[in-house]
């Protein structure tokens, strides 16, 4: 069972200035403590005196930290904790361009640059290599959220829509998901790429290959072991989570449908930063985690029954500070987010005892097929003794099976082909008796044959099936045991490390408190120097809140602004089409927009979240004879002289485009501009004289 109440452990990354942000003259303003887990943040707009803002995390990385360090001290506890059968969630939360994606998942060579997924991939299977006695049944999937769209990565059609559902087991799910078993790093590896290439990614001033989509990859890991007790199934489940970045149009230069793009995913990340907030306030009755598909997704992750690590990602660049404090400001808030994860014991859905279950039923076919007497089973409708199993079959005793099976089938070849020239030799027999004797040993040959290759048949299959399961300890030579070893070691130093890091701290702030307890002065000068040093640091503490408190309520108020910006403009489109549809729809039909309620038809549909008419799909032109169409591909039904004729006639009577629509080339031209006589040329003689005249007068 975990722990009663444990925290969202919140980390945060930092990345290097870029080349061009170098190249633009741009400066860095975090400074990371990595010892003590804090991060300074300048406002490059304020004074140099002004103090800057402190953050403290779980850990913190600088930009000289490595991807094996990073998974070392924070992940790998939460991939361990999903191979002892927790519920666990990794999800990279910050800027478009902060570096979330490499953070997740880096670069396949050199191995120094691979991401969390990756390692969490090999950190797996090294876990199901030196497992001793376990079974292990690990399987993958990959979906994505694409504007507000649930995509299955993996499917044959990714553009196709998937739907959430969810239930009191196994809580919220995606319908219908594509899901592959797998046996080693590789092959999950492959399931990823594969993945990855149908992921919608696109490029935008501040990154050229930007998400446009969150991405979840999820791997369900179900262990059998047995003591003497019997054999007890766990599953853990690990979502590694890719959320896109939060952008700003004037920096990315987002237009069309990147624009778009971008707008649900700063709705969908909004709604995640509500729902962190509502989670720590406390007074909250409802949390709105139905404001979007990721809060439903991210709902046991948040608050639920999952071990959760939020790795913050965030930009050092000076232009980037009001995003990289917002960012920093989020990861702050789910610090204080409590989740209750305990162990999946025995659940009902584990596809692991299906296996277990398949496999035995297949060697009991099996060895009911062989002959030996003990016991029943069915096969084909019908009840075939079998001896009693102890354990399954190994691969001599198969072999072994095999090779008797073989000579039995050659010995009663010989003997009906010996029977079948005997009785050809004996003459006094009619042809008709031959006749019924071939057919009669055919369909015995027949059968057996059919026997055999039902026989082949359970064995591939019972082959198959066995191969999908892994064995603990039977996996992996003693050099992949050793790299394992040396891997889980270096895991338990990083754990080690950080919780000498958490003694640290811990054991600092208790000696600051008791010295200001046990403070004592030789003068008063002393004590005046004393209170006023601590003074000046309570003034400091005091404008660093001020601040604050200034920056929460401006960014508050801009958040107020485009609140209320998006009800002005969905109130614009409200009333756009009740003014549609007061002019242009009958008030009979109107009325099916209305709820049951009012005499209406609409329903509102929970897991979409909309209303919708049901069955309009037999109502109206759905039902309405379609048109006539005298060859598939035409726009509109034409005749077989004007098909004939179109093909050499350019006349455009024999076309069916319409020709409003098309760049029509101009015809020669027939006509000229009037030219007149030159009047200027009499013209300005007159008003010459004119103004010498005046002249003169003057």
């Amino acid at each position: 069972m975990g722990k009663a109440g444990e925290t969202v452990k919140v980390v945060v990354r930092i990345r290097p200035l870029s080349s061009k942000e170098i190249q633009d003259g741009h400066q860095a303003v975090c400074e990371v403590h990595e010892d003590s887990g804090l991060i300074e943040v300048r406002n490059p707009r304020n004074d140099a005196s002004e103090p800057p803002k402190n953050f403290t995390f779980d850990a913190v990385f600088s930009s000289k930290s490595t991807q094996r360090n990073i998974y070392d001290t924070c992940a790998a506890p939460i991939v361990k904790s999903a191979l002892e059968g927790y519920n666990g969630t990794i999800f990279a939360y910050g800027q478009t361009g902060a570096g979330k994606t490499h953070t997740m998942e880096g670069y396949p060579d050199p191995p120094d640059l691979r991401g969390i997924i990756p390692n969490a991939f090999q950190h797996i299977f090294d876990h199901v290599a030196l497992g001793e006695n376990e079974k292990y049944l690990v399987r993958a999937s990959y979906f994505e959220i694409y504007q507000e769209e649930i995509r299955d990565l993996l499917s044959k059609d990714p553009k196709n829509k998937l739907e959430l559902k969810e239930n009191m087991d196994s809580g919220v799910y995606v319908k219908d998901l594509t899901s592959f078993v797998v046996k080693s790093t590789s092959e999950i590896d492959h399931v990823m790429q594969a993945g990855k290439k149908n992921r919608s990614v696109g490029e935008t001033l501040m990154n050229q290959a930007s998400s446009r989509s969150h991405s979840v990859f999820t791997i369900v890991i179900e262990c059998c072991s047995s003591d003497e007790r019997g054999e007890h199934i766990r599953v853990g489940k690990l979502n590694l989570v890719d959320l896109a970045g939060s952008e700003r149009q004037s920096k990315t230069g987002a237009t069309g449908d990147r624009l778009k793009e971008a707008t649900k995913i700063n709705l969908s990340l909004s709604a995640l930063g509500n729902v962190i907030s509502a989670l720590i306030d406390g007074k909250s009755q409802h949390i709105p985690y139905r404001d979007s598909k990721l809060t439903r997704i991210l709902q046991d992750s948040l608050g639920g029954n999952t071990k959760t690590l939020m790795c913050a990602n965030a930009g050092p660049a000076g232009y980037n500070y009001d995003e990289t404090v917002s960012t920093l400001r989020y990861a702050n808030r789910a610090k204080n987010i409590k989740n209750k994860p305990k162990i999946n014991e025995d659940p009902k859905d584990a596809m692991l005892r299906e296996y277990q279950d398949e496999i035995s039923r297949l060697k009991a076919q099996l060895m009911g097929m062989d002959g030996e007497g003990g016991g029943t089973v069915i096969l084909d409708g019908k009840e075939v003794e079998i001896s009693q199993i102890k354990g399954g079959i190994s691969e001599e005793a198969m072999r072994e099976m095999q090779e008797k099976m073989d000579k039995e089938k050659a010995e009663i070849q010989a003997r009906a082909n010996k029977d079948v020239q005997a009785l050809l030799d004996q003459q006094n027999q009619t042809e008709e008796e031959r006749q019924a004797l071939r057919e009669k040993l055919e369909k015995e040959s027949k059968t057996r044959m059919d026997m055999e290759n039902q026989r082949l048949g359970l064995q591939n299959k019972l082959k198959a099936m066995e191969e999908k399961l892994m064995v603990g300890g039977e996996m992996a030579t003693k050099a992949a045991k050793q790299e394992a070893e040396l891997r889980q070691a270096e895991q338990e130093l990083a754990e080690r490390k950080n919780k000498e890091l958490a003694l640290a701290r811990q054991m600092a702030d208790q000696e600051e408190m008791n010295l200001e307890l046990e403070e004592k002065f030789g003068s008063l000068q002393d004590e005046v120097d004393a209170k006023t040093k601590k003074l000046k640091k309570l003034w400091n503490k005091y404008q660093q809140s001020k601040n604050e408190v200034r920056d929460i309520t401006e960014e508050f108020q801009a958040e107020k602004s485009d609140m209320l910006e998006t009800i002005r403009d969905l109130s614009r489109q409200l009333k756009l089409k009740e003014l549609i549809i007061s002019n242009f729809v009958p008030p009979e039909d109107a009325r099916n927009f209305d709820d049951v309620q009012n005499g209406g038809r609409a329903v509102w549909q929970e897991e979409e979240e909309c209303w919708v008419i049901p069955r309009l799909e037999i109502t109206g032109n759905a039902l309405r004879p379609q048109r006539f169409v005298s060859a598939n591909g035409l726009k509109r039904p034409e005749t077989e002289y004007s098909r004939h004729r179109k093909q050499y006639d350019t006349n455009a009577r024999y076309k069916y485009d319409n020709v409003l629509t098309n760049e029509l080339d101009m015809c020669e031209r027939t006509t000229q501009d009037y030219e007149g006589p030159d009047m200027m040329s009499r013209i300005a003689p007159v008003l010459n004289m004119s103004l010498v005249d005046d002249n003169d007068e003057e």
